[in-house]
């Protein structure tokens, strides 16, 4: 499954960015379905992952200075359009939205094919995504994309050196050290929060794209072919969460008064006390 068909010209005037955008529970008002163990998404309090925020800026900026466009494309229930709402008011050119209750229930391999199908019939030469959302912190959704797609890829990029129309130069954080790698485009790059400040939503934007259209496509509009129709949602996902919860609260707390060696000699008591030393 490839992005170009065969006789496709590369030598495009122009850059297609996308951006990959997830509306996440805000941190702290996470809820769980006690019968599926699924993360209930609709009617709770929602944002945009932090993490993609910073790829939909990346994409803005290199588009800013490149040329080209912006798609940021999602995929979720239908109050997810508020994310690419949000992606209009920074710079977006066009939002499409995955939505269909197949999708449901899916695991990183069950998104990550999903999202590249989509992208089959999306025009991209450059896909960013944060390297991590903050309701499942798997960091697997990015590269299972680029593996779908097959083209390259690299993951942690703190800081994106070069662009132009036929490849990306960026540095990643190797774990044990930073490297800086070269990719030719088609490509996708995962960020860190390291590699930018995102922009402001602009009330201008908001009201320059009140009217603008949000795509929503269903399992059909993917057109898998024979042999892949089960590969979305919960029935495409190979691995599945026995049990999830929230943390449980804890609303003990102690404070303590005194001088810094006082506090010291009490806290070092507190931690063997604990058995934690």
């Amino acid at each position: 499954m490839g992005p170009y068909p065969p006789d496709a010209d590369r030598m495009v005037m122009h850059i297609e960015f996308v951006a990959l955008v997830k509306q996440v529970p805000r941190t702290g008002e996470v809820e769980v379905d006690p019968e599926t163990g699924n993360l209930v998404r609709e009617g709770v309090a929602a944002q945009t992952n932090p993490y993609d925020l910073h790829a939909l800026e990346a994409a803005l900026a290199l588009r800013d200075r490149l040329g080209g466009t912006v798609t940021a494309l999602s995929m979720g229930p239908p109050q997810a359009e508020d994310t690419l709402r949000e992606a209009f008011w920074m710079g977006a050119d066009r939002g499409i939205l995955l939505s269909d209750a197949a999708f449901a229930g899916a695991d990183t391999l069950a998104t990550a094919y999903t999202l590249a199908r989509a992208l089959r019939d999306i025009p991209h030469d450059l896909v960013l995504a944060g390297m991590q959302t903050t309701d499942g912190d798997t960091a697997q959704v990015g590269p299972g994309v680029a593996e779908f797609l097959h083209i390259a890829h690299a993951s942690y990029v703190l800081r994106i050196e070069e662009a132009d129309r036929r490849e990306v130069c960026a540095v990643v954080d190797a774990g044990d050290r930073v490297q800086r790698v070269a990719l030719a485009l088609p490509a996708l790059l995962t960020v860190t929060r390291e590699v930018n400040q995102p922009r402001l939503p602009s009330f201008r934007r908001r009201l320059a794209t009140r009217d603008r259209p949000i795509e929503t496509w269903c399992r059909e509009d993917l057109a898998p072919p024979e042999g892949e129709e089960a590969y979305f949602g919960l029935e495409g996902s190979p691995t599945w969460v026995e049990e999830i919860f929230p943390p449980p609260g804890n609303p003990e707390r102690e404070t303590w008064r005194g001088r810094p060696g006082e506090l010291t000699d009490r806290l070092l008591a507190q931690l063997e006390e604990w058995k934690y030393l």
